[in-house]
């Protein structure tokens, strides 16, 4: 009889589990079909062959159904990310470029959902881990010598004209959309971030300091407050580290 009781909540939360992805598979069919202006609790509901109030159940409201769509959308984009392979940093960075502006177009409307409507201090987890590894790329190009800016500063220019580029091309119709746009943008950020490539760090205090930075934390011959002086002093260096944001 224990065994029973004991597999009674498990068996529940997995139907619980299965019903709540059939009913965000359903509203990522609406949202590619028709939009934002299609997924309403009454179309989703009867999409996923239930009924509306189980969807309050589930997500408690609209915007938490919309959330849990998003978070979906930024795992599924994040499994496809092309690992780093200890090649070419900035080669590393590109393919990552490009896998965005092609999950973008490939997903216009989840792609708005996921990044035309940021909410403050509500970023979903997976998004997070996703900027995570932008900073992870931006980090080995400063471990190389080859950044002129913070690694944050580098990262955030990225991820904005990135994003800038996506919704510029998903404003044009599909026969307007010049693959050029996205190819001379990320040149022109990664102009205005790194140096030219070198076989050795590049000559200079800023992209020293900036690969020194980089290694700080793996630096286990230097205590915490031996690791933060080290910090502040090349701080000084390449000016103020802007806060860590993400994962």
């Amino acid at each position: 009889m224990s065994q029973d009781v004991g597999e009674g909540p498990a068996v529940a939360e997995a139907g619980r589990g299965r019903l709540r992805d059939d009913v965000v598979r359903a509203t990522l069919d609406l949202l590619a079909e028709g939009g934002r202006d299609a997924v309403s609790t009454r179309a989703v509901a009867a999409a996923a062959g239930t009924q509306a109030p189980t969807i309050y159940r589930l997500f408690g409201d609209k915007a938490g159904l919309l959330a849990a769509v998003a978070e979906h959308g930024y795992a599924t984009y994040l499994a496809a990310k092309p690992p780093a392979r200890g090649g070419d940093p900035v080669a590393e960075l590109r393919a990552g470029w490009d896998l965005h502006v092609g999950f973008g177009l490939a997903n216009p409307a989840l792609f708005s959902l996921m990044y035309g409507d940021p909410v403050p201090g509500r970023r979903p987890e997976a998004a997070s881990r996703a900027l995570g590894v932008l900073r992870s790329r931006m980090t080995a190009i400063a471990a190389a010598g080859r950044l002129r800016v913070d690694v944050q500063l580098a990262a955030d220019m990225v991820h904005a004209a990135a994003c800038g580029v996506v919704l510029t091309l998903l404003g044009l119709e599909e026969g307007e959309r010049d693959a050029a746009l996205s190819r001379s943008t990320f040149d022109a950020v990664m102009a205005a971030v790194t140096t030219d490539a070198v076989e050795r760090p590049a000559a200079g205090a800023v992209p020293a300091a900036n690969a020194l930075r980089a290694e700080l934390p793996g630096l286990d011959e230097l205590s915490p407050a031996e690791r933060a002086l080290l910090r502040e002093w090349l701080d000084r260096v390449t000016g103020p580290s802007r806060p860590s944001r993400g994962a």
